[in-house]
Parts: structure tokens; sequence; C-alpha cells
């Protein structure tokens, strides 16, 4: 293996949407060098953080059919029962929604849960409330998205919180996504909701870490022994 095929492996890839913020605190960074450098040093450590919060890792996804991969990284909030968000228009019946709260230094890379046809995709304007707050599903700006599977629809949400001021999706209605696909992000800090079938009892627990594109939330084929066959992604 060559040493270039070695850095590679080390260090992990920053998504396009990091470039611009990148550029921007190397600007100021050698700007405030020049005013004084202890300055330097602090937008140094500033450009740093921002390399490694826009990191796009390669994650290895398991596939079988059924299976609710975690869209998000983060800490599983809350496991409760809730009515879709209306703007998808579907049936008003409650779900289960399991909650992902991702703080700063999470990756904020967000991918399909589901393997489907998108079929709907709506943003609402809302708050800035903290995003680990039960309301903030209500009242928070968001972007939701219905994915067709063969088992039924899941929901997702993108859901802004106290810092996060952009979420950036990546697709579009009647995109066919694949498990574990990246479809969007959110600056800078925030919360990703997913909407299961009220029968499906998810395989997580609150105060769980999940991966993004790795940990499995539920099996909508059943609780059956997870196969154990991976796609990179």
């Amino acid at each position: 293996m060559s040493l270039v095929d070695s850095v590679r492996k080390v260090i992990v890839p920053i998504h396009k949407e990091g470039y611009v913020f990148i550029a921007i605190g190397l600007v100021a960074t050698i700007i405030l060098a020049n005013l004084w450098s202890p300055f330097g040093w602090i937008g140094a450590i500033i450009t740093v953080w921002i390399c490694y919060f826009f990191r796009d890792p390669v994650r290895i996804t398991p596939q079988r059919e059924g299976l609710v991969i975690s869209p998000a990284d983060g800490r599983v909030s809350q496991i409760a029962t809730a009515l879709p968000p209306p703007e998808l228009d579907l049936p008003a019946e409650p779900m289960t929604r399991v909650s992902i709260f991702m703080n700063v230094f999470d990756c904020h890379v967000n991918r399909s849960p589901v393997p489907g046809r998108l079929l709907k995709m709506a943003y609402t304007p809302g708050l800035f409330l903290n995003a680990e707050l039960d309301k903030a599903s209500d009242d928070n700006e968001r972007n939701a998205l219905a994915i067709e599977t063969q088992a039924g629809t899941i929901a997702v949400v993108q859901i802004a919180g106290l810092i996060a001021r952009r979420i950036v999706p990546f697709v579009k209605e009647g995109d066919v996504l694949a498990t574990g696909e990246r479809f969007g992000l959110i600056r800078f800090g925030s919360r990703v909701d997913v909407y299961l079938p009220a029968h499906v009892v998810p395989l997580v627990g609150e105060g769980q870490t999940a991966i993004a594109g790795e940990t499995v939330l539920a099996d909508l084929a059943g609780n059956e022994a997870i196969l154990r066959t991976f796609r990179g992604i």
C-alpha cells in the first residue's frame, strides 16, 4: 500500500457543503494572525472544528429487506407515539417516533433509513427552539420526507435547533433512495425524527448512541436475528 493510500484511509472525507465555511475560516485565521498571533490560533482551532463538523465518513450499511437504519449520528433522545407531520399528507394515525439528537460534534450528513421512492418532501419554516424539546417537532423549522417502501411509508423529519439555521436537501420528490444514501445535511446541531408504523417495536433505547447508515433502529419484517450483510456507501 502506498503512502498516499494510507493517508486517504486515515483522513475522513469532508462534504462539499463545508468547503465555503472552511475557506472563510482560513481567511479569517490569516487576518486574525496578522492582527495578533493568539487570535490566529483561535481562528485555526475554529477552522479545524469546521472541518470536523462537515466530515462525511464512509459507512457500512446493513442490507436486508425490512431494516430501518438510523438517518443520523447522535443520541436517541426519545421514543414516543405521535402523529406524523401534517404536511406529508399521511393518515392522521399515531406512529412510533424515534428521535435522534445531534450535537455540534456529531456528523451532520443525514442518510436514508430505508430503500424506497421519495413520495413527498415538504419544508416548513418555524422557530429555533432547543431540538431536544418535544414541541420542537411541531414548532421548529423542519424538512419532512415521506419514503414509500414495500412495507409501507416511513417519514423522516430534519429539525433545526438552537444553533442550526439551514437544512440542505440533496434529493427531490420522485427520487429512488437506497438504504444509507445521503439525503441532506443540517447546520449546526439539530435533530432527526423517524416515524415508524405503530406496531413496529424499536430495536434501540433512549440514551443509546446511533450511527447514521449503520445502527438498526427497527425491523419492519419482524424482530428476528439480523443477517450480517453489509454495503459500503
